[in-house]
């Protein structure tokens, strides 16, 4: 598999309180790679790493099958960025903002940029001082498609957005994935967000990867499920215990990696699994995060 992105190792301290610690990402080429985890998790600096903007303090990234920060000019000039924060001049026009972005790139595509302008229903002629915050998510979003980028790096591109906007930036992000088999990496805290758009996922929390798998494996091998007579250990099962609860009559275990006939490694320890119930997505991260907590107190 090529990856389009690629760290291992990597580290990076930001004062006493935060750190990222040995992260391993391996975002497969040509994916959409939903990047997760809550507020304060690191995902911003992760980004500003892959980036070039901080300096990591060990560890290697590679970027687009280059070395970081080695050949980062040739790695930008491939790739569209939407910062979590707007890095545009307020005293230009929407149109004069696509005219400025242009000159830095020269595989920008104005007709296409025309073509966004009409989708996202944008003022053409109005000053972005007095853009709206979902007009100027769209207008991010406009001017890093327009560059046709093999790469695209969106920090919580929707946050605050309202449904409607929401939808529209989402649906012309996989419009153009479809057409050109770009990389698309975005992260965000809303989980239910990247259910329909990513399919592939990695789960940060306090500077550390929790968990990367296929979006179908993250949905689906996740479960609840109770046990009668639950044996005391775990040694030889064929999944991860994330949690389990004592009940009055049986146990309700957490597990990950989840498949149907692992009912029978219960039945060779003498329990009986009664029930077997699927998670939602949000409920599967919630847990991700419950169980690597515990283990890292």
């Amino acid at each position: 598999m090529t990856f389009a992105i690629e760290t291992r190792d990597l580290s990076y301290r930001a004062g006493a309180d935060f750190s990222l610690r040995d992260v391993g990402l391996h975002v497969p080429a040509g994916a959409v790679y939903g990047f997760l985890g809550p507020n304060g998790s690191g995902k911003t600096t992760t980004i500003r790493l892959l980036l070039g903007m901080l300096r990591p303090r060990g560890g290697t990234i590679a970027v687009l099958g280059r070395h970081v920060p080695r050949e980062l000019p040739a790695i930008l000039a491939m790739t569209g960025y939407v910062p979590e924060r707007p890095h545009l001049y307020p005293h230009l026009s929407v149109r004069e903002a696509m005219r400025f972005h242009a000159g830095f790139y020269p595989g920008f595509e104005g007709a296409y940029a025309e073509e966004l302008l009409a989708t996202f229903a944008l003022p053409a002629e109005r000053r972005l001082s007095r853009l709206s915050k979902g007009e100027m998510g769209k207008l991010h979003v406009l001017l890093v498609l327009a560059q046709r980028p093999e790469l695209l790096v969106l920090d919580e591109p929707t946050d605050g957005l309202d449904p409607v906007v929401r939808r529209d930036v989402l649906s012309a992000l996989l419009g153009f994935c479809s057409q050109r088999q770009a990389t698309v990496f975005i992260s965000s805290h809303l989980v239910h967000e990247l259910e329909r758009i990513c399919d592939w996922v990695g789960v940060l929390d306090a500077g550390r990867l929790v968990a990367e798998m296929p979006m179908q494996e993250f949905k689906n091998g996740i479960k609840r499920i109770r046990v009668a007579r639950a044996p005391a250990g775990v040694a030889g099962a064929p999944f991860v215990l994330l949690a389990r609860e004592t009940l009055p009559a049986e146990e309700s275990w957490v597990v990950r990696g989840w498949d149907a006939p692992m009912a029978e490694w219960f039945a060779a320890a003498g329990a009986d699994v009664r029930e077997v119930e699927d998670l939602d997505l949000e409920e599967g991260f919630v847990e991700l995060l419950r169980s690597s907590r515990v283990a890292a107190a």
